[in-house]
């Protein structure tokens, strides 16, 4: 019979990670948990995202420190075994519950067994090589060395009663309880089957190039043995937003929102798609497209004035306050109607595995890039040398497709401080067209209509 693990999270503005987390927790073999998060005053949507899952309790601690709002979860804990787990850490497999399980019940000598932590995609070079050197494959049983650590651990709930973590402390709670432990007679074990990702390491060092280095001969030596974790789409609610204002634009007979409706709902990653307008026509079409309206865009969001930093940022709030919740929101405008097929996809996937904050479509440009000063222009580009080897200029085309993090959006800004460009091959895809005047060549339109039909929506015009 499986012993109650009481797996305790503890989070601070986790929104960016704690449905990937508690996917991984909820999908273990190891079934027999409860899960209690602390709180640390979240400021994001942590919480709500959290409340998504059965989670049995959720406490908060304004005053925060490690073992503190350890042991307040720790008091709340019915189980045998007391599981510790950071938020930002994503189990690597559905047997990493049941790994820590296993080990700890081999000896009643074990006080307690932390797991191994892989780096993410894009953990920085210093990170990864931190995680790589300190979190290797061999188990190992610890008769003096106290290094121990709860981003990923689990402890008999009789040894914390006896021995709780150190309240006031700021830092290493884990290895000061280990070390008592170990005087105490009781070892401490390492279980690299147990592991999970974790975006940043345990050492900070400002040698970056020798980092670089280092992380380069581990990963090229390493073979498959070691991984890079990213979080996977499937996982996480991703919505889309389509801003509309006013009356639908007909481009070769179909209306233009189409081909953008359409590329979204040809998406694998994205659940729900919404379109943000001010117009009943447009409401009336977006419906009749298969995507939903559930709210009209105020005529106060439709002034020429406002940027749609304003409109996204009134659509999540409002979709928020109506329980929709997302973990990455793609915002596309119907003005460009030339997009590449898997686009969307592939810049999900991008965004997840390279840990942008947000990630823009963008596009070469090898003309002459000139600025307007007083009374000069001044040229911002490399000069006139051949288009080999002139400096990459990339125009960004955030309205063919972005890809964010809602609080960015739910601050009134579309873009995080990390942003990633994805670059377009097809020049066709900086076109845009604002009115029902723009000519586009004929023979584009009848490739346009084409994907269209292949998804059955196109009319025969």
């Amino acid at each position: 019979m499986q012993r109650l693990c009481s797996i305790i999270i503890r989070t601070k503005n986790e929104e960016r990670w704690i449905t990937a987390c508690l996917s991984a927790v909820y999908e273990q073999t190891y079934s027999n948990i409860e899960v209690i998060l602390v709180d640390n005053d979240s400021t994001d949507r942590t919480i709500d995202n959290a409340r998504n899952f059965p989670i049995d309790k959720i406490l908060n601690i304004s005053e925060y420190l490690p073992g503190r709002s350890l042991n307040l979860g720790i008091q709340e804990a019915t189980g045998d075994y007391i599981v510790c787990l950071s938020g930002h850490c994503i189990p690597v497999n559905d047997q990493w519950l049941e790994s820590l399980v296993n080990t700890l019940e081999e000896s009643k000598n074990y006080a307690g067994v932390y797991g191994r932590q892989e780096p993410m995609s894009f953990s920085s070079d210093s990170d990864k090589r931190d995680l790589l050197l300190t979190f290797g494959l061999d188990k190992r049983i610890q008769i003096k060395d106290s290094f121990f650590h709860n981003a990923n651990s689990i402890i008999r709930k009789e040894f914390l009663d006896e021995v709780p973590f150190d309240d006031d402390i700021t830092n290493i709670e884990d290895r000061i309880w280990a070390q008592e432990m170990i005087e105490r007679g009781y070892n401490i074990v390492y279980e690299p089957d147990a592991s999970v990702y974790h975006y940043h390491g345990i050492h900070q060092d400002g040698d970056r190039l020798r980092c670089t280095n280092i992380v380069k001969i581990i990963e090229s030596f390493a073979g498959d043995k070691f991984s890079s974790g990213s979080i996977s789409p499937e996982k996480i609610r991703i919505n889309a937003l389509i801003p509309v204002k006013g009356k639908p634009i007909y481009l070769g007979g179909i209306p233009q929102i189409e081909y953008t409706i359409d590329a979204a709902k040809k998406s694998k990653y994205i659940d729900r798609v919404f379109v943000i307008t001010d117009d009943d026509e447009t409401e009336r079409l977006a419906l009749s497209l298969g995507v939903e309206c559930p709210f009209k865009r105020p005529d106060s969001l439709s002034k020429n004035y406002v940027g749609l930093e304003a409109v996204f940022q009134y659509a999540v709030e409002h979709l928020e306050s109506n329980g929709v919740l997302s973990d990455l929101i793609v915002t596309l405008e119907p003005t460009f109607p030339f997009r590449p097929n898997n686009l969307v996809d592939n810049m999900i996937e991008h965004t997840l595995s390279e840990g942008h904050d947000s990630v823009i479509a963008a596009i070469r440009e090898s003309g002459s890039i000139w600025k307007e000063d007083i009374d000069n222009y001044n040229r911002m580009d490399s000069g006139d040398s051949p288009r080999a080897y002139k400096e990459k200029i990339l125009i960004g085309l955030r309205g063919v497709c972005c890809v964010t993090h809602p609080v960015f959006l739910r601050n009134e800004r579309i873009l995080g401080n990390k942003v990633g460009l994805y670059e377009l091959d097809n020049q066709l895809c900086r076109i845009e067209v604002r009115d029902n005047e723009t000519l586009i060549d004929q023979n584009l339109i009848r490739e346009l209509n084409k994907n269209l039909k292949k998804s059955g929506r196109a009319n025969d015009n």
